[in-house]
């Protein structure tokens, strides 16, 4: 029997020639057509990633265009709705307070009469206070210039002391809530006298009348 050395094994067979690192399987290197490929997919995948992108920043703005202008419309949509409720709030109150122009008219002729007195004169003040604080106002005085905007001719004259047509008498006086004209002042009106002279100052005439004087005076012979 042959006798095995202890300490030593047994080792594969080597070829000649060969050192034990050959013997190891190596990775094969890559190869330049692969890297070129590697390359190729990494700048499409760029490429599309930055499409990508370009179309999610376009649909951003896109969005926030649809978004602003959302808001302008909700903004105008809010200042209508504000600008109708005020104006039927106003309509609303200037129709009541047409229905109760008779009854200032009534209280009106009853001061004038001297028989606004009593419970009926507190009820009417009441009335007065309270169509005053919705915005009532009472226009037309004697004496002003006719304005046919707001006052309605019922009678016409003539009259040596006026330079205009003017307002002589208030009829019935005229109303307006706020800017609007809610019945007009009845009035009578007058007008200068045709072919009056035009009054004159009162320095002028004692001047005129001194001069006359003067010149009328005797002749020395």
């Amino acid at each position: 029997m042959t006798e095995e050395t202890p300490g030593f094994e047994e080792k594969p067979d080597v070829p000649s020639g060969a050192t034990p690192d050959d013997a190891e399987p190596k990775a094969a290197a890559p190869s330049s057509e692969a890297g070129a490929a590697q390359a190729g997919d990494a700048t499409a995948q760029i490429a599309g990633l930055t499409a990508q992108l370009d179309q999610a920043r376009k649909a951003h703005e896109e969005r926030t265009a649809d978004l602003q202008r959302l808001q302008a419309e909700f903004q105008n949509y809010r200042r209508r709705v504000e600008r109708d409720r005020i104006t039927v709030k106003e309509i609303a109150v200037a129709s009541l307070l047409t229905e109760l122009l008779p009854v200032l008219d009534d209280i009106g002729r009853a001061r004038d009469h001297g028989e606004f007195v009593g419970g009926f004169k507190s009820v009417g003040e009441s009335l007065e206070t309270v169509a005053a604080k919705m915005g009532l106002q009472q226009f037309g005085k004697e004496g002003e210039p006719f304005d046919p905007t707001i006052h309605e001719a019922l009678m016409h004259s003539y009259a040596p002391d006026v330079t205009e047509t003017t307002c002589v008498a208030i009829l019935q006086p005229g109303y307006r809530f706020g800017e609007r004209t809610i019945r007009p002042a009845r009035v009578a009106v007058a007008e200068p006298q045709p072919g009056a002279q035009p009054v004159k100052a009162e320095g002028a005439d004692e001047t005129t009348t001194a001069g006359e004087d003067k010149d009328s005076g005797p002749e020395e012979g």
